[in-house]
C-alpha cells in the first residue's frame, strides 16, 4: 500500500512537471515566431543580423543557465526553484509588449529565455520520485514537453494574425501575455499541489558539486546530447529554408514538413525511456547512434547532376571519312552510328537516372587511324533527392534523436545519483549550445560548399565520432573488468 501511495505521489509529480516544462518549452519558442510575424508584417524594421540576434538569445540563455539552475534544483529542492522560475520568467512576458526598440526586445529575450533551464530542474525533479527501474520512463515522459515547441509552431502564428484583424500594429501585444499568465497559473499550481523533496544529507558545498563535471563521462554524455537534443533543436529551425530552398516548397508547406520532424521526435521520448529500462541505456544508444551515422550518410547525398565522359565511338579501321551527320559516321563504305541526346523528362525519381548520348570530333575528308576516337560520349546522371524520400528519412532520424534524449538521461541517475541537477544541467547546457550552434555551424557550411546537404555531412561525422567513442569507451571497460563485466557494461 505504501509502494501505491508512493507512486502515486510521484506519478502526480510528473504530471505537473511534463505539464510546466511543456508550458515553458513553448516559452522558449515563442520568439522566433513572434519576431519572424513582426518583421514580415513591417511593424519593426529589424536587420538580418538583429533578428538572428534576438532569434537565438533565449536558446543561449536557456542553455548557459542550466548548469547553475541544476545546482540549486539538488540544494533547495525541485518545488520552490521550479515554481520560482515560472513565475518570475512571466514579468519579462508582461513587459514585452512595452518593448519599443532592439535593444529592449533582446534584454527581456534574454530574461525570459530563462524558461529553457525548466529541464535541468525538472531532469532532477523527477527521478529523485522514481526508483531505479522506473527513471528511463519517468524522464522520457518528463521530455514529451519537447512537444511544447510543436504546439507554439502550430498555434502562435493564427493567434496572431487573429489578433492583428482588430488591430495590425498593436494586435501581437496579446500574445506574450497570454503565455505570461500560463507561465503564473502553473507556477501557482506547482507551490500548491507540489510537494518538495531533495537529495537527502545533501551536506555538499557548491564547489564540492562541481567536482563530478570533472569526470570525462559527463562530457560523453554532454557529446552524445549534442547530437540528439541540441542538432534537434538546430534542425527544427534549418529544415524550413532548406525545404523551401531546395524543393521550392511554399512557407506553410516548409513549416509543416519541420513539424513532422520534431513532434514525432518529442513524443516518442517516453517510448526511448521505456526501451532504456527494459534494454539498458547502452544498447538504446548503441542504435540511435548506428542509425544516425546510417540517415546522415543517406540525407547528405544532395540534390545534384553530374556531367561525365561516357562510351565514345572509335574507328575500327584506318581511312578518310566520307560522310558526317548528327547520327553516324562513315569511313569509306562503313558506318559508325552515333547515339543521340534524348531528354531526360523524369522528375523526382528515387533512383539516380542516366542520359547519354555522343558527340562528333571529326570532320568529312578528314584522315584517321585506327582507334582513332570519331564521337566522345557523354553522360549525364540526375539525382532529385525525391523530396518524399528526404522528409521520410528526416521524420526518422528525428525519430532517432527522440528515443537517444531519453537514453542520454537514463544514465545520469545511475552514475550520479547525488548530482542528477548538477550533472544534468550541464550536459542540458552542452545539448543547448548545439541548438544555439548548429544554425551557425550549418551557415558557415553552406556558404564555403554552396551545398545544403553539407549540414548533414557535419552530422555523419559528428555521429561517428560519438559511436566510436562510446565503443572505445565499452570496450575499455571489458579490458579492464572482466570479473564483473556483466553488471558494468549495461550501464555505460
Amino acid at each position: 500500500m505504501k509502494i501505491t501511495n508512493s507512486l502515486s505521489q510521484s506519478h502526480k509529480i510528473l504530471f505537473l512537471n511534463t505539464l510546466a516544462f511543456t508550458v515553458c518549452f513553448a516559452c522558449w519558442t515563442l520568439n522566433g515566431v513572434l519576431v519572424t510575424f513582426l518583421v514580415d508584417n513591417g511593424i519593426f524594421h529589424w536587420s538580418v543580423v538583429q533578428v538572428g540576434w534576438l532569434l537565438g538569445i533565449p536558446i543561449l540563455t536557456g542553455s548557459i543557465m542550466r548548469l547553475p539552475i541544476g545546482i540549486l534544483t539538488d540544494k533547495f529542492g525541485g518545488k520552490y526553484v521550479f515554481s520560482l522560475l515560472l513565475l518570475l520568467c512571466s514579468i519579462p512576458l508582461f513587459l514585452l509588449p512595452l518593448a519599443d526598440s532592439f535593444i529592449t526586445f533582446a534584454l527581456l529575450s534574454f530574461l525570459f529565455g530563462m524558461v529553457g533551464t525548466s529541464f535541468a530542474v525538472g531532469i532532477g525533479y523527477t527521478s529523485i520520485w522514481y526508483p531505479k527501474e522506473w527513471q528511463g520512463r519517468a524522464l522520457g515522459i518528463f521530455g514529451m514537453g519537447n512537444a511544447g515547441a510543436a504546439i507554439t509552431t502550430f498555434l502562435a502564428p493564427s493567434l496572431l494574425n487573429h489578433f492583428a484583424i482588430q488591430d495590425p500594429q498593436n494586435g501581437w501585444k496579446i500574445l506574450p501575455v497570454i503565455y505570461g499568465v500560463a507561465l503564473v497559473v502553473i507556477g501557482i499550481a506547482f507551490l500548491i499541489f507540489a510537494k518538495n523533496k531533495k537529495i537527502e544529507n545533501n551536506t555538499k558545498s557548491v564547489s564540492q558539486m562541481l567536482q563530478s563535471l570533472k569526470s570525462a563521462r559527463v562530457w560523453r554524455f554532454g557529446a552524445y546530447y549534442f547530437l540528439v537534443f541540441g542538432c534537434f533543436v538546430a534542425y527544427s529551425q534549418w529544415l524550413l529554408p532548406n525545404f523551401m530552398n531546395v524543393y521550392q516548397t511554399s512557407l506553410v508547406m516548409g513549416g509543416l514538413f519541420a513539424t513532422l520532424f520534431s513532434l514525432p521526435s518529442g513524443v516518442i521520448r517516453a517510448f526511448g525511456g521505456y526501451l532504456s529500462d527494459k534494454f539498458g541505456a547502452r544498447k538504446v544508444m548503441y542504435w540511435v547512434l548506428s542509425s544516425s551515422v546510417v540517415l546522415s550518410a543517406l540525407l547528405m547525398i544532395p540534390k545534384m547532376e553530374i556531367t561525365t565522359t561516357g562510351p565514345g565511338v572509335l574507328a575500327t579501321k584506318k581511312g578518310t571519312i566520307t560522310e558526317v551527320s548528327n547520327e553516324k559516321i562513315k569511313i569509306g563504305d562503313t558506318d559508325f552510328a552515333v547515339a543521340q541526346k534524348k531528354e531526360n523528362d523524369t522528375e523526382d525519381a528515387i533512383f539516380p537516372t542516366k542520359t547519354s548520348w555522343q558527340q562528333v570530333v571529326v570532320q568529312q575528308n578528314q584522315t584517321v587511324k585506327k582507334k582513332e576516337l570519331l564521337a566522345k560520349g557523354i553522360t549525364v546522371i540526375k539525382f532529385d533527392a525525391n523530396m518524399w524520400v528526404f522528409l521520410v528519412l528526416v521524420i526518422l532520424i528525428g525519430i532517432s534523436w527522440g528515443i537517444g534524449k531519453a537514453a542520454v538521461y537514463k544514465h545520469i541517475p545511475e552514475y550520479f545519483p547525488t548530482e542528477v541537477g548538477v550533472v544534468g544541467g550541464m550536459v542540458g547546457m552542452i545539448g543547448g549550445l548545439g541548438g544555439f550552434f548548429g544554425p551557425i555551424i550549418f551557415g558557415y557550411l553552406l556558404t564555403s560548399t554552396g551545398i545544403w546537404s553539407s549540414s548533414w555531412i557535419f552530422i555523419l561525422v559528428f555521429s561517428a565520432i560519438c559511436l566510436i567513442w562510446m565503443h572505445y569507451t565499452i570496450t575499455k571497460i571489458m579490458n579492464e573488468k572482466q570479473p564483473i563485466l556483466s553488471r558494468v557494461i549495461d550501464r555505460n
